[in-house]
């Protein structure tokens, strides 16, 4: 990798700098989006049927057979 000149290495601490002051809030956003989309989605998904059990009136097949 080449050596990075002394105008890249300020321009990457002033980055560096920058998301370290910015993290928290960042994290909080983070956060919030999550307990809010969880919150959004509370319509509980489609269960399918344990294997090996039916629906009524429907066959099961064990082993491949029927």
């Amino acid at each position: 990798m080449a050596k990075l000149s002394p105008s890249q290495v300020r321009w990457r601490g002033r980055i560096e700098a920058g998301l370290r002051i910015v993290a928290p809030a960042l994290d909080l956003m983070l956060a919030a989006g999550d307990r809010l989309s969880r919150m959004v989605e509370r319509d509980e998904p489609e269960t399918l049927p344990a294997a090996g059990r039916g629906h009524a009136g429907q066959r099961t097949l064990i082993h491949g057979r029927d």
